[in-house]
């Protein structure tokens, strides 16, 4: 015998497979903000600021600062993902976070100084849709995870 042993491939939950894919497609958002084309009027980008014109897809106005969260959130999804708990805990949690921002930019004044990440009305209806679809992850994939450990 050689006493190789073979180690079973690691197999993820479907709630750490949703965080894993929710924070790879965040990374891409994230690094597409920075390429010229996809993101319209490129030249525009600002570091923080309202006046950024630069859209990613010509709809959604990012800046630096939005680009930079979207990577960070990124991560911390690749990296919550490894664990059932803590990938639920980022599906939800950062479900939370999200439909804190769509209610900031619903209050916010689009053209006033209080609108650093900046948003626009675009930005505004996608984080809603992705707090409740994170949340809405989170808590039913996160559910049959929990259900499985209970056996």
């Amino acid at each position: 015998m050689t006493g190789t042993h073979r180690r079973a491939p690691d197999v993820r939950t479907p709630v750490q497979q949703a965080a894993l894919l929710v924070g790879v497609v965040f990374l891409l958002v994230g690094l597409l903000g920075f390429v010229p084309g996809i993101t319209t009027d490129y030249d525009a980008l600002e570091f923080a600021e309202r006046d950024s014109r630069a859209k990613l897809l010509g709809v959604f106005q990012v800046s630096v600062l939005h680009n930079l969260v979207h990577l960070l959130f990124g991560l911390a999804g690749v990296t919550l993902a490894r664990a059932a708990s803590t990938a639920r805990a980022f599906l939800i949690g950062g479900g939370v976070v999200y439909l804190a921002l769509w209610v900031y930019g619903l209050v916010v004044d689009h053209d006033s100084a209080a609108n650093f990440v900046p948003v626009n009305t675009a930005d505004d209806w996608l984080h809603f849709a992705l707090g409740v679809g994170m949340i809405a992850l989170g808590g039913l994939l996160g559910r049959r995870a929990r259900a499985g450990t209970a056996r």
